[in-house]
């Protein structure tokens, strides 16, 4: 009797461990890269029809934003994309990036941890169908109706022999395998909050950036602000040490309201920021705005729904308190 209580016991302990217990949806990244790949490969323009009707969203989104083409429904498109695939370098590319990629198992369980989490906390959110693609160093992040994808060529990391021709040094550090889910992640929050204010201007487009990279902080705990931001620890640090003089030169030079897109984009460019300050590193736009973001959010105790809906730059500057 003793026996089938404490059975009985177990067993109920187990139902509600089970019961309690939440885990992410499973994320699966669909591989249209190695479809692709073995359809231009077999050099037949009816294998890339047939691959039509499998994956007729990511044809037609490759067809316009990587062979600048206007519909899959051209009579030469096939003929097309196995011309621009069959490239002998991006070949090699292509090869080199399905081999090294060959598996993505952590990537699919690091986003669907991350997509759990901001279904959370914003429950109206529909997760992407996710894949991978290779463009050849054009369209880094596809986005369409339900699609998410990312191409693979541009994380073969810094070393890359084939990146060393078409790419400076600070272009070269993002391009790691381990950056694969936070772009993922930020091309989905961009399209899914995407930028409505005046680009040319310094403090929205430094608002913006500051959103999207808390958001993905929250998301991705495990991903240092260094990483987010689009710096090494070394740069981030140099930023953090030099953020009051940093804030004081954009305000005396009247940039932080400027609309001049030129003097805008270079506080977002991968390059050197020698332009405000010696030894200043690229991307001093995304890392002000992550830490006017962070200053809000501790100052309001605001939610994330909160800050995403909160669409006047300088009065979120105001509420922030920001004062390096």
């Amino acid at each position: 009797m003793k026996m089938i209580h404490r059975t009985l016991l177990t067993a109920l302990l187990l139902i509600l461990a089970t019961g309690c217990s939440k885990s992410a949806p499973p994320v699966h990244i669909q591989r249209f890269d190695i479809a692709l790949l073995h359809a231009v490969q077999s050099q037949d323009t009816a294998q890339i029809t047939l691959l039509r009707e499998q994956y007729p969203v990511m044809l037609d989104i490759i067809g316009k934003s990587v062979l600048n083409m206007q519909s899959p429904d051209q009579p030469d498109f096939s003929k097309q994309v196995i011309q621009y695939y069959s490239e002998p370098t991006l070949q090699k590319l292509y090869q080199d990036a399905v081999t090294l990629f060959a598996d993505v198992t952590d990537a699919e369980q690091q986003l669907a941890d991350a997509f759990a989490f901001l279904t959370s906390q914003f429950p109206s959110m529909q997760i992407p169908a996710v894949y991978m693609h290779v463009s050849g160093f054009n369209q880094n992040i596809l986005v369409g109706e339900g699609t998410l994808s990312l191409s693979i060529d541009k994380y073969m990391g810094d070393d890359y022999l084939l990146y060393q021709e078409f790419f400076y040094d600070y272009q070269r550090q993002k391009m790691q395998p381990r950056n694969i889910v936070q772009d993922y992640l930020a091309g989905f929050l961009m399209s899914e909050y995407p930028f409505t204010g005046n680009e040319n201007i310094l403090l929205e487009r430094m608002i913006y950036e500051g959103k999207i990279r808390y958001l993905l902080a929250q998301a991705l705990p495990g991903v240092t602000p260094a990483r987010l931001t689009g710096c090494t620890e070394e740069e981030y640090q140099w930023v953090k040490s030099h953020e009051s003089s940093i804030w004081q030169a954009i305000i005396e030079r009247k940039h932080l309201y400027t609309s001049d897109p030129l003097t805008t984009a270079r506080y977002f460019s991968d390059r050197p920021s020698d332009f405000l300050s010696d030894g200043a590193p690229g991307n001093l736009g995304t890392c002000i705005g992550f830490q006017i973001i962070t200053c809000y959010m501790q100052e309001n105790a605001a939610t994330l729904p909160t800050l995403m809906h909160h669409t006047e730059p300088q009065s979120l500057l105001t509420a922030s308190k920001y004062k390096p």
